[in-house]
């Protein structure tokens, strides 16, 4: 089987354990739902349930506690979709191709549904503690990864820091600044899914910590990437609308080192999460080829 194959069953895996979570067709209220829904089956890579599989595999990870923590890491990541989306935020009505769901559904609705969603995450993710065989203390500490991950020091935090400036119009950021915001609203999500399958299947701290630094550096390498794209890139390939960045003077990789510059540094980033992997017991080759296949996407 190539990698192409590969990937294909593995997000087909990932997808099939993220819609055996989702509320049930017509579950009241129904149009909250339906929203839910449609956020989730929109389409998308699955990156990071995929990530958390391959981590949970390496380590060695035995029966299904992974699933639930598959499905919330999903549940938390879209919602931080839906709310970018927002009027409030970057005001796009178009992701993955399709109405945003505030466009689709009414902007109150889209909010609503956003925060379901994050709600709904930590109420799959422990899920996890019913399942045979889960281990209670691995199971807070991969709760407890997924709450800081995703919380005011990690992807919310970037997150606000982001829009802070932009409705500021704090246009100008060093590196410095920059990297900061991409480290928690996008490498951290990233390092959650990694570190919450090594820690589900019974990695050590050192060894958690090697996921840990795998998904700081693909997270920076993805984000520069999509700085790349915006201004490379279509509509109708990448999803969402190019060249939304120079539209709101946005300060990015590009602007500060330009294209060649980025793609310099998604190429030093993607060898640093790779050169991590070295050394580590197991068959590494799929998870190498997927974060080589981030780095060099082009939508």
């Amino acid at each position: 089987m190539n990698f192409s194959e590969e990937l294909k069953e593995r997000t087909s895996r990932a997808d099939a354990v993220i819609r055996q979570y989702l509320p049930q067709s017509g579950e009241k209220p129904e149009r909250l739902t339906e929203a839910m829904n449609y956020s989730m089956t929109a389409g998308g890579k699955r990156i990071r349930p995929v990530l958390m599989w391959e981590a949970w595999k390496l380590y060695g990870g035995t029966g299904e506690t992974v699933r639930p923590f598959m499905a919330a890491i999903e549940m938390v990541h879209t919602h931080s979709l839906i709310h970018d989306d927002l009027p409030a935020i970057d005001n796009d009505a178009i992701r993955r191709g399709k109405p945003t769901t505030h466009a689709k559904y009414g902007e109150a609705l889209g909010l609503l549904a956003g925060d379901a969603l994050l709600n709904y995450a930590y109420e799959t993710a422990l899920k996890a503690f019913g399942i045979p065989g889960a281990d209670p203390e691995r199971t807070a500490e991969a709760l407890r990864i997924l709450a800081e991950k995703t919380g005011y020091r990690g992807m919310l935090g970037g997150q606000s820091v982001d829009v802070e400036n932009e409705k500021n119009e704090v246009f100008t950021l060093d590196k410095e600044a920059l990297d900061d915001i991409y480290l928690r609203k996008t490498s951290a999500l990233l390092e959650a899914s990694l570190m919450i399958g090594a820690v589900l299947a019974g990695a050590g701290p050192e060894q958690t910590a090697v996921m840990e630094r795998v998904g700081r550096n693909a997270g920076l390498a993805f984000q520069i990437r999509d700085d790349i794209l915006d201004v490379t890139g279509k509509t109708e390939d990448i999803g969402k609308p190019a060249g939304s960045d120079i539209k709101n003077h946005k300060t990015t990789y590009v602007t500060l080192f330009g294209e060649d510059g980025a793609e310099a540094e998604v190429r030093r980033l993607t060898g640093l999460s790779l050169q991590a992997l070295q050394g580590l017991q197991g068959d590494t080759s799929f998870l190498r080829n997927f974060l080589l296949s981030l780095a060099e996407r082009k939508k």
